[in-house]
């Protein structure tokens, strides 16, 4: 018998969603980290040395990464709670569409916002 999936599932089934979880959690931690050890050690932390910082392809290639990791995770818990909590498929789907249309002006205002650096 086949594996039952659901297409509001970001991944193709609970164990894809449980890898996506936990590389995205991988992947914010490894941002926070660099992010509070860089201030830590960046004295006096100016304008010119977070320019300078964010202005490097190494590092708008990281934020894109962190980025994309942070709306993966919460796309996945927010589907699983919608899927526990909402029980009127209607009101799900419009709650899934509400939040997939922000996603998506969340990832295209941080593609503009990190380019523009």
């Amino acid at each position: 018998m086949g594996m039952v999936t659901n297409a509001a599932s970001f991944g193709r089934s609970g164990v894809h969603d449980f890898i996506l979880i936990r590389a995205s959690a991988v992947i914010l931690a490894c941002y926070s980290i660099f992010l509070v050890g860089f201030i830590a050690c960046s004295s006096p932390l100016t304008y010119d040395v977070w320019h300078s910082l964010f202005s490097t392809l190494p590092m708008k290639v990281f934020t894109l990464l962190a980025l994309v990791a942070l709306l993966v995770h919460a796309w996945i818990g927010v589907w699983q709670v919608l899927t526990d909590y909402v029980k009127c498929t209607s009101l799900r789907g419009v709650l899934q569409f509400i939040f997939v249309v922000t996603v998506f002006c969340y990832l295209a205002a941080g593609i503009v916002i990190v380019w523009g650096v």
